[in-house]
């Protein structure tokens, strides 16, 4: 016959185990970036050079203008699937404007704006993409999968009437135009590391400060969590994610200058499937898919882990294919431990309520 104490001992020792596990499994982007970072050190050599860690934290890089961007999205239990689209269609319209110019036909003249105009504008219409997104979702009521899964097919179309499916190349600018030093955005270094990298930091960095520090941050939060309650505390939630929709297409309109700029051209189908590849680093690094729970830092460490993955097995010498199944796999893993990390997280809110 159990005694009081040694029912309650048990209860201690199911809780002390279910606080272990729901530790690892927070720690679970980190933990896999180990075992990834040991793996490829063991199997490829030379994995850990610095110039190979360099090229591939530039291509990192990418995925995770993208990955931190929909993290907000995905937090109020939305989704964006036009991210890539974007991407490829904001990367058309720099080449646009650095080849063929602002054309007036009244005037029978074009306007090449420089570089310092061309990545605002780029931006700008990216936001505005997004912006339409969040628009459509929270005025219509649209689902966001849907919205965004029609705005990616729209966004594909429109870069590719742009050029008629070419590729613009050619993208360093013309020094009597005055729109050179576009592809310095690509190439460049400072303190031995490209732009790239350090724009991946800092915007990291900033996010997570909306993210921690802001009243934005909270209602974005908020919303994920309950968003009949945060509309009924006053928080406008509509305006909040048109918002989260609009930071999703800025960082991508990011992504695609930054693609563009390394490639020094751009091709309208750039960016294809990118977003599965951000959503996955969001999903490992601990953003529920629910909403309402997500971490910036967890996002930076999913995109590393993705990127790595990706690279090593290129190294490696695996086919493109068998990449597609790892990634594949990595997506599904990663829900399913979001969702028992979920209920882990439940069972420990009810027992500390009682």
């Amino acid at each position: 016959m159990n005694t009081p104490h040694n029912s309650t001992s048990s209860s201690a020792s199911i809780m002390s185990k279910d606080n272990l596990l729901l530790l690892v499994l927070k720690m679970r982007t980190f933990i896999a970036l180990f075992l990834i970072l040991a793996f490829f050190t063991v199997m490829v050599p030379g994995f850990l050079e610095p110039s190979s860690l360099v090229i591939m934290v530039k291509h990192i890089a990418i995925n995770a203008f993208l990955a931190l961007g929909i993290t907000f999205v995905i937090i109020t239990a939305g989704i964006d699937l036009s991210i890539g689209a974007i991407l490829g269609f904001c990367g058309m319209v720099a080449g646009w404007l650095i080849t063929k110019g602002i054309v007036l036909p009244m005037l029978g003249i074009a306007i090449f704006p420089s570089i310092w105009l061309v990545v605002p504008m780029v931006l700008v219409i990216g936001g505005l993409i997004g912006a339409l997104n969040g628009l459509l979702i929270t005025r219509y009521n649209v689902a966001p999968f849907i919205c965004t899964l029609g705005t990616m097919y729209i966004v594909r179309g429109a870069a590719m009437l742009l050029s008629g499916g070419e590729t613009f190349t050619g993208l360093s600018g013309n020094p009597q135009l005055g729109n050179t030093g576009f592809e310095l955005i690509g190439s460049a270094r400072l303190l031995g590391l490209p732009y790239a990298i350090w724009m991946m930091f800092i915007l990291a960095a900033v996010i997570a400060y909306i993210a921690k520090r802001t009243q934005f941050g909270r209602h974005v939060f908020a919303i994920g969590d309950n968003e009949h309650s945060a509309e009924l505390s006053g928080v406008k939630v509509a305006r909040v994610k048109v918002w989260v929709y609009t930071i999703s297409g800025l960082c991508a309109a990011l992504a695609g200058i930054v693609v563009s700029s390394q490639l020094v051209a751009s091709h309208p189908a750039t960016g294809i499937a990118f977003e599965m590849n951000a959503i996955a680093a969001v999903v490992l690094g601990g953003t529920s898919l629910a909403g309402g729970r997500g971490s910036i830092m967890g996002t930076l460490i999913g995109a590393f882990v993705i990127g790595i993955l990706a690279d090593g097995l290129v190294m490696m010498g695996v086919s493109e294919f068998w990449q597609m199944v790892v990634k594949g796999l990595v997506i599904i893993v990663a829900v399913i431990i979001d969702q028992k990390q979920s209920r882990l997280q439940h069972k420990a809110a009810i027992v500390k309520q009682k």
